[in-house]
């Protein structure tokens, strides 16, 4: 349904981030992406949503297609029109604005009124508490009620495929634990495509089906989340597990080297 094609991204004309990203994500699964700070994940979901250009960023070698089409030269507008949203990490809310304002913010390309009502409906059925703080400004609501309603925002543009950035990002585990469970409902009801982007290995490879791993701006490793889970370097580096499934100490997985096996 999506895929990048040997794609490259460079900053002010000169600073290389992404260097040759090849990936895809199947129609109605859950595809995750993951690598440490830095590895070039957020850079790679706004290639596909058409940012870069907002920060003197561009595509520069490959191409971005969605279907049959090629989305890359597209600007932001017509990308989010053809279905595909992109929910930022930090939980960027209109902090002024009630929850339902910033639903009805969400259906900006939606121009019948009545599917708008019907769109916050359908984000009050799959985020209860929304409903209850329906008039709170955004801002006072707690940071796991401000994560779903990102989610909940960019449901209401109905899109096709839905690019999440670090969802858990400073949410209890509970909170995280509901969040996620929610974003499988989505896909399995509405059979969503969603791309996310998470630091959390082990919840990601928990919902997803298939997986990328970045680093240094480039995929070193993809497989099934099953396989991924399984993979040794895996569990040592982003699971923190020995070979034996211990816990490892946090000083031994932070001076962690990859294997050199992983690019070969």
């Amino acid at each position: 349904m999506l895929s990048l094609n040997n794609v490259e991204v460079i900053y002010d004309g000169v600073i290389l981030v992404l260097k040759g990203v090849s990936l895809g994500v199947r129609e109605g699964g859950i595809t995750t992406l993951l690598g440490a700070n830095g590895a070039g994940k957020t850079t790679t979901l706004k290639a596909i949503s058409g940012l870069l250009r907002s920060e003197r960023g561009e595509v520069t070698k490959g191409s971005i297609e969605f279907g049959d089409a090629r989305i890359d030269r597209l600007p932001p507008h017509d990308i989010v029109k053809r279905g595909i949203v992109q929910v930022f990490e930090g939980r960027r809310v209109f902090e002024h604005l009630t929850t339902e304002e910033n639903l009805v913010a969400g259906a900006h390309i939606q121009a019948d009124r009545r599917r708008v009502g019907e769109g916050i409906e359908r984000v009050y059925g799959y985020f209860p508490r929304l409903r209850e703080r329906r008039a709170v400004q955004a801002g006072y609501l707690s940071g796991g009620e401000q994560q779903m309603l990102v989610i909940g925002r960019a449901l209401m543009a109905n899109p096709h495929v839905m690019l999440l950035d670090e969802p858990s990002l400073g949410l209890a585990p509970m909170l995280v634990e509901e969040i996620f469970a929610i974003v499988q409902q989505m896909n399995r009801q509405e059979r969503l495509t969603v791309l996310l982007v998470e630091q959390n290995a082990a919840l990601a490879l928990t919902i997803a089906e298939h997986g990328y791993v970045m680093e240094n701006g480039r995929v070193v490793l993809e497989g099934t989340a099953e396989a991924l889970r399984e993979n040794a370097d895996i569990k040592e580096f982003y699971l923190g597990l020995t070979e034996v499934g211990a816990k490892k100490s946090y000083r031994d997985v932070k001076h962690y080297k990859r294997r050199k096996r992983w690019l070969s």
